[in-house]
């Protein structure tokens, strides 16, 4: 049996090229898991890559003459029937509870579709009757059959614990369904080369502000468009963010030169409560922020896999390589945990001029001769 490995021919809008390569071709596997962006996928068996052209350029020289292309991966359609009045009620039930817990509007509409797919399967049965093992063989169902996501198994399995947890009071261990392993990935960073082309790109004051107002303070894209002009405190030095992730307010860092140029916008713009609106008033759009990111990203001749939120990542990377205090940097970027700050550590560009080898130090002290 011949064993070569395959490209899948990523579907319409497709952001990753799936690749298929077997367990005997240990060196070809490792060498592609050397490539940048690079990504297991433990449900289906499968790696994949940033679909750039670039990539695809790298993965043809990479497997020379010896792969095949097959059509993309594509998963199961998930059936979808019109709820019953009970499984209506339920679902009703659900949204009452996460809006009485705050949830944001896109997460009680993340949750509810995801429980809808849950109802289509139980709408026949009272839910709290349903097992626990029946509802890991519904979820092993989606895995297999369906091919869903590590990402969509996690949101659909988080739907249900909310249900038996917040609707039915049920207890904790209930909810011990059997999840996909976290995979420990180092985020994508720009060098400050990058970021400062990135920066300077944009012609439109706006477009420059909005990216300047990220990289210097390390925001989330929602944060960003969520600034109001009172938010920025410039005698103090900070910006306040209201309801970040997780609804906590928290500060950041201010830069000089972005309240120069937010002055300048300012006085061009006129915006009236919002820091960044829209031609007809209201908060400027998420689409419209990663428009102006992906041009300047492209017409720079950056790293093609990067996305607003890397300048975030990157923010944070250049701060620890800048030695700013971790626990400052914590608290700028609105994190609950050390650990998930300590991540960026991970990131920092190693070379001999911001380490020095231990050997060099043992060395410098003596007469040592090649």
């Amino acid at each position: 049996m011949q064993h070569i490995p395959i490209i899948y021919q990523p579907l319409k809008n497709a952001k990753r090229i799936k690749v298929y390569i077997p367990y005997e071709l240990k060196e070809l596997r490792i060498a592609f898991k050397k490539l940048n962006t690079t990504f297991w996928h433990p449900n289906q068996k499968l790696w994949s890559i940033m679909y750039t052209q670039e990539n695809v350029t790298l993965l043809k020289k990479l497997f020379g003459k010896n792969y095949k292309t097959v059509n993309g991966v594509t998963p199961t359609p998930i059936e979808k029937i019109p709820l019953n009045k009970y499984a209506s009620e339920q679902l009703f039930r659900l949204e009452k509870v996460l809006v009485l817990k705050k949830y944001s509007a896109s997460s009680i509409r993340t949750y509810k579709n995801m429980f809808s797919v849950f109802l289509t399967k139980f709408s026949s049965r009272d839910i709290n009757l349903v097992t626990k093992e029946e509802i890991e063989g519904f979820v092993y169902e989606l895995i297999t059959k369906n091919k869903i996501s590590e990402s969509y198994q996690n949101q659909i399995i988080n739907a249900i614990k909310a249900y038996y947890e917040h609707v039915l009071k049920l207890p904790r261990e209930y909810y011990e369904i059997q999840r996909p392993k976290k995979s420990v990935s180092i985020p994508n960073v720009l060098s400050k080369e990058e970021v400062l082309k990135i920066l300077q790109h944009p012609q439109n004051i706006k477009h420059k502000a909005i990216l300047w107002t990220i990289y210097s303070a390390g925001l989330r894209i929602s944060e960003v468009l969520n600034l109001r002009i009172t938010d920025i405190h410039s005698k103090e030095g900070y910006l306040f963010i209201k309801d970040s992730k997780g609804k906590k307010d928290r500060k950041t860092i201010l830069s000089d030169y972005l309240v120069q140029l937010l002055r300048a916008y300012y006085k061009n713009e006129k915006p009236s409560y919002w820091l960044f609106e829209g031609q007809t008033g209201g908060k400027y759009s998420t689409t419209s922020v990663r428009a102006i990111f992906r041009k300047a990203v492209k017409e720079t001749d950056s790293n093609p896999w990067a996305t607003v939120h890397t300048l975030r990542h990157s923010f944070a990377t250049h701060c620890i390589e800048d030695n700013i205090n971790l626990r400052y940097l914590q608290n700028m970027l609105g994190h609950s945990s050390p650990k998930t700050t300590e991540i960026y550590t991970k990131t920092i560009h190693i070379n001999k001029k911001n380490i020095k080898s231990p050997l060099d130090r043992l060395l410098e002290k003596t007469n040592f001769k090649t």
